[in-house]
């Protein structure tokens, strides 16, 4: 759990190694030519999508070109986690760099999985976000489409390092019907300020791609960061779509934001060929956390069990996507366990950009972006940790995973309870599906990641124990809606 591309969970004293870890990337910065000039970055971000939802990873249903090609000309990774199986905390660790339990987003001031509108609470102004990291070396930023990490003032994108915001402050369910007494009208922003209220919701696709187009334009001559949470498919039931996709999917509603995501990325590949900036930009392209289960089913999260909103692998491992034409290999895969906490500090060491001044958990992983094959993970000897709000509730090291014995599991966002669990492992990397359960054949396995997950909770915390590396998130005493 250190900043430096060392083995998370390590014991404080490996603090201390800062010093020496600095000078030794100082040191290797033969990796850093090699690569070529400093890239620019474009995260493209989507909401509630699962792993089976584009052609590239194995979707019959939805049209992907665009998607595809991006995966045609760059690197799929297959074993790519966010840190939540639920929005705001995964949006958190993203920024960040940070397990969500670690700066306080895993669970919202109400006791809810992810901010409501109207919230007090929000990401910590002092943690220093990949926008921030990438300012200090002269890059624009922007962040267009969803923020949901604080709808106040002091926690907009605009206070945490990005020099536009166009979107939405929290997810699109959030709706002045749902709770007339409390909730505005959804507002859409730029920057600080509320330009129409309600938003249309149909376009906010079509509006996004249309202003990181514009941006791009904006900022052709110089590094730039493109941060782009897309709104969709969204959290409800029935997301929304611009009339020129709507109906013309095999998937209803669903399938027809999910191509008109995929017509967005193909704008953005346009947009980078136009202005001749393909070669100098890395794309990532991945989803917040899996497709949510729904009757009659929409998205898809196959080969993996599970759905969106908890621990299961449905929930948490992403589609993830890597284009940087020269860079990375066109057409290849890479299985090592990684995940998006890992962008903030390989966006760092490629920009040549300083890491925060506080411990973050992600790791340089310029090595699985940039080798072919890919090398080892730095993630593999301290692990991954799958927590639902409060509860860590798995491990997963190497190619395996273990769901921890627990008196109570929480399910379903927090608001449901299994009776006891006991320890389960599966190789993930060979059984994707989880059929085989394996714990009596593997117990030096389940030995280690066991305690792998008392060094998450000496640090991170679990449930009421407060860990040792625990920052606070930041606060609001008496939040106020954003109105027009």
């Amino acid at each position: 759990m250190t900043r430096r591309n060392t083995t998370p969970m390590q014991s404080s004293r490996s603090l201390c190694r800062v010093a020496a870890l600095g000078l030794a990337f100082s040191a290797s910065s033969g990796f850093l030519e090699a690569a070529g000039p400093r890239p620019n970055f474009i995260v493209i971000f989507v909401d509630n999508f699962g792993n089976g939802d584009l052609g590239c990873f194995g979707s019959k249903l939805h049209r992907t070109p665009n998607v595809d090609r991006l995966a045609a000309e760059g690197r799929r990774f297959t074993s790519f986690y966010v840190s939540s199986g639920v929005c705001t905390p995964s949006r958190a660790s993203l920024l960040s760099g940070c397990y969500p339990r670690r700066v306080n987003m895993h669970i919202s001031d109400k006791g809810t999985a992810v901010l409501p509108a109207v919230s007090q609470k929000g990401l910590n102004p002092k943690e220093m976000t990949i926008a921030e990291v990438l300012k200090t070396g002269g890059y624009a930023t922007a962040c267009i489409g969803k923020w949901h990490l604080g709808d106040q003032p002091q926690f907009l994108p605009t206070r945490q390092g990005f020099d536009e915001f166009f979107g939405i402050p929290y997810s699109d369910d959030m709706t002045k019907d749902k709770k007339p007494d409390v909730w505005p009208e959804l507002p859409l922003m730029r920057n600080e300020k509320v330009i129409e209220a309600p938003v249309d919701r149909d376009y906010l696709v079509k509006r996004c791609t249309e202003e990181a187009v514009a941006f791009l334009e904006r900022n052709r001559d110089r590094p730039f960061f493109l941060y782009l949470p897309h709104t969709m498919p969204g959290s409800t039931d029935h997301p929304f779509s611009s009339p020129a996709f709507r109906g013309k999917s095999k998937n209803g509603d669903y399938g027809d934001a999910v191509e008109e995501l995929d017509w967005s990325t193909g704008e953005i590949l346009a947009a980078l060929d136009r202005l001749a900036l393909g070669a100098s930009t890395l794309v990532v392209w991945t989803s917040d956390n899996g497709a949510v289960r729904r009757n009659p089913p929409q998205g898809s999260c196959a080969p993996y069990r599970g759905y969106g909103y908890d621990t299961s692998e449905g929930a948490m491992r992403m589609p993830c996507i890597t284009r940087w034409p020269g860079k990375i290999s066109a057409g290849t895969v890479c299985d090592q366990l990684c995940s998006t906490m890992d962008l903030l500090p390989t966006f760092a060491n490629l920009a040549g950009s300083p890491l925060p001044p506080s411990p973050i958990d992600g790791h340089d992983i310029r090595n699985l972006l940039l080798q072919q094959p890919c090398a080892d993970s730095p993630s593999d000897e301290g692990g991954f940790f799958y927590y639902m709000m409060d509860q860590l509730q798995a491990v997963r090291s190497g190619p395996w995973k273990l769901y921890l014995p627990l008196e109570a599991k929480y399910q379903n966002l927090g608001r449901k309870k299994t009776a006891p669990s006991k320890a389960e492992l599966y190789d993930v990397r060979n059984d994707v599906g989880e059929t085989r359960e394996v714990s009596a054949d593997h117990s030096d396995v389940v030995k280690r990641l066991m305690a792998l997950a008392d060094r998450a909770r000496d640090e991170l915390g679990d449930m009421d124990k407060f860990g040792s590396g625990q920052r606070p998130a930041g606060w609001v005493e008496d939040p106020k809606p954003l109105l027009p």
